[in-house]
């Protein structure tokens, strides 16, 4: 058992007609998470994991992708700013490497970029306590890297 890593392109006709995605922010300290609706038009908040174990993190991630029919995971890539990869792309890539072998669950790459700071921007536009923000801010990135991903695949799925 090992999951693929594939690409938005060679995912589309593998998602079942009613299958949600989860969005994954991989951070030291903490995972941030979301889920599609079954029509994978919008991304919702899920929950914020904390770190602890690899094996704890990663079943709780499990379990709630096997709870939700979960078809695959959108994995928050944090390149540099230059497009580079740093050491956080490859603790993100190492993660998932060994998530590989305990699903089947296929895993895409969505590029991160400034996902937390629109977050921590559209925060502070609410007036969102900073007490708040660090309650909510890894869960709502990876809604805001979810959401790329599914209006990337509403676009793909266009007529032409």
């Amino acid at each position: 058992m090992a999951a693929e890593i594939l690409d938005l392109v060679e995912l589309q006709p593998r998602i079942g007609a009613r299958q949600r995605l989860i969005g994954v922010d991989l951070g030291t300290k903490t995972i941030g998470l979301a889920l599609s609706d079954v029509e994978r038009r919008i991304a919702t908040p899920l929950e914020t994991i904390r770190r602890t174990k690899f094996a704890k993190d990663a079943a709780r991630l499990i379990e709630l992708a096997e709870k939700f029919d979960v078809a695959a995971l959108v994995i928050g890539l944090p390149l540099n700013m230059d497009g580079s990869e740093g050491p956080r792309v490859q603790a993100t890539r190492a993660f998932v490497r060994n998530l590989g072998g305990l699903t089947v669950r296929p895993c895409v790459y969505w590029d991160e970029r400034l996902s937390t700071a629109a977050v921590t921007r559209s925060l502070i536009e609410q007036d969102a306590s900073r007490a708040k923000r660090a309650e909510v801010i890894d869960r709502m990135a990876a809604a805001y890297i979810l959401q790329g991903a599914l209006d990337r695949l509403r676009w793909l799925a266009a007529p032409v």
